[in-house]
């Protein structure tokens, strides 16, 4: 292996080592029984032929739309060059698995995590933490003690509280209790405890209302408990307190796990305290639950159609390599790291082009650009870099994975070149690569490790824009992507067509 680690600046070089080094979880799988995905083939025999580029376009099972726009725009301006036809190699990646658990029944619509909720208790309020009635009290050494929690299904906070202390006598001390959105600086709720206003003991608790409103599915926060005198708080750590998750509509998210990043809790992992919650909408959720059965049935069905429809797209444009992935969102770094071992298995080539099935292309532009700037030779990555950008650790885009505040530098998903040899190094350690939430941070993380020569380009775009001399530009629709190439063939540029 080449000295490639002495490249990294020390910032980096610490988590790249970690990360990179680490066995990853398994890859992901698909559902249990032979799905109707096993019709599809994987890694097809590709006679090998050498190209100057390859272009890879990551794509979702269902985008056929998308796909024929792409066929019918810059992939037919492709075949028709009379020299570029035979220097590029176009195929779409996509995941030989459709995910077995319907939308509607998932944790989240960018993973196949079944929402696992049953009997879920409804109509009543719900004590999100309990002591067993043997637990010893007492006051410990922690004054900040805090807990962070994930919403599955909307519920609605009615209570915050802190921990009964059996001795003392009534309630002898001050403590705030905030719960925050993930994130977030302001808290949502504030409840104060104090000698005077102590709120009402239910069970070992002390409580005091918040004002309530609906905390949606996918919500997460965190619930403080600070105490405003010398002594500590009375708090126990996550294994001594029963959690009381109403079914499965509430998950405790920690930081021993490793799936909670440290910079969201405020002092010491634990609970001192608790909080009272409802289900809201629960004849909805029932509804949901009783229909399960009917919905899976449909599903599974339609996973059948999607396929034969995907074999028989293969089989008229022979342009789709099919990888051994479910194809989600939360996966599509595993679907670039395979593509990329296809390509080294069955394709000579000296460059490798990524981009997704939402974006225009100018593979003219790409080729005028590298004969230019000599944008070739080895150890090479040639896009639109962002550096210093923050994780996010909620939403589309949660990173739970990646420790640090921000990534290292990655090259925006809709176009990115990189040499064979970057090809070839990310192939033979795919078995090895951590993947995180998406895969332009994931290249950045894996890269981190190599420290490729960079060549800033801002004409791949990173947002949906029009400009003159554009690579690249992302996040249309198929009509869009239409619009736009009639433009390109009507006038050369598109974004100044209408000015002419």
């Amino acid at each position: 292996m080449r000295n490639w680690l002495v490249l990294l600046c020390p910032c980096v070089l610490g988590a790249a080592l970690h990360l990179w080094l680490r066995l990853r979880s398994p890859p992901p799988a698909r559902a249990s029984g032979a799905g109707p995905a096993d019709q599809l083939a994987l890694f097809p025999q590709w006679k090998s032929t050498h190209y100057d580029v390859v272009v890879g376009v990551l794509s979702a099972r269902n985008n056929h739309e998308l796909r024929n726009v792409i066929r019918s725009t810059w992939m037919r301006h492709l075949l028709q060059h009379p020299t570029l036809s035979q220097r590029v190699l176009v195929k779409f990646i996509i995941g030989a698995h459709g995910c077995e658990v319907p939308v509607e029944d998932r944790e989240d619509p960018y993973s196949c995590n079944l929402l696992n909720i049953t009997n879920p208790v409804l109509n009543q309020e719900i004590e999100a933490f309990s002591l067993s009635e043997d637990s010893s009290s007492g006051l410990s050494e922690d004054r900040i003690v805090s807990v962070s929690f994930r919403v599955l299904y909307p519920i609605v906070i009615t209570s915050l509280g802190v921990f009964y202390d059996a001795s003392d006598v009534g309630f002898q001390r001050n403590i705030t209790v905030k719960l925050y959105q993930a994130e977030q600086e302001e808290a949502l709720f504030i409840a104060r405890f104090s000698p005077p206003s102590c709120g009402v003991q239910v069970n070992k608790l002390w409580y005091k209302p918040v004002e309530q409103f609906i905390l949606p599915e996918s919500f997460e926060g965190t619930i403080v408990w600070e105490s405003q005198d010398l002594h500590g708080l009375v708090s126990r750590n996550l294994h001594k307190v029963t959690v009381n998750d109403g079914g499965g509509v509430l998950r405790v998210i920690t930081a021993g796990e490793g799936a909670l990043p440290h910079e969201f809790l405020e002092g010491v992992e634990g609970v001192a305290g608790g909080f009272i919650y409802a289900i809201q909408e629960g004849d909805a959720l029932l509804h949901n639950l009783h229909s399960r059965p009917q919905r899976l049935t449909d599903h599974i069905r339609n996973l059948h159609e999607e396929d034969a429809l995907l074999k028989e797209e293969s089989s008229i444009y022979d342009d789709i390599v099919f990888v051994d992935v479910v194809d989600t969102y939360r996966n599509v770094p595993a679907k670039l790291l395979n593509f990329y071992r296809w390509t080294m298995e069955t394709t000579g080539f000296n460059l490798l082009l990524k981009t997704d099935d939402d974006c225009y292309i100018d593979l003219e532009a790409v080729f005028n650009r590298i004969a230019q700037k000599n944008l070739d030779g080895p150890n090479f990555w040639w896009g639109n870099f962002r550096l210093n950008w923050a994780v996010d650790r909620t939403g589309k885009w949660q990173e739970l994975e990646y420790p640090s505040p921000a990534y290292p530098a990655f090259a925006c998903g809709s176009g990115y070149v990189i040499s064979k040899d970057i090809v070839s190094w990310l192939a033979s350690n795919s078995g090895r690569l951590k993947t995180y939430q998406g895969e332009d941070v994931s290249m950045g993380i894996w890269m981190a490790a190599i420290g490729p020569k960079r060549y800033q380009d801002s004409l791949w775009l990173c947002e949906k824009t029009c400009e003159t001399g554009m690579l690249s530009s992302p996040q249309y629709s198929p009509w869009e992507l239409t619009e736009l190439w009639k433009l390109k063939e009507r006038c050369g540029d598109p974004c100044r067509c209408e000015a002419r």
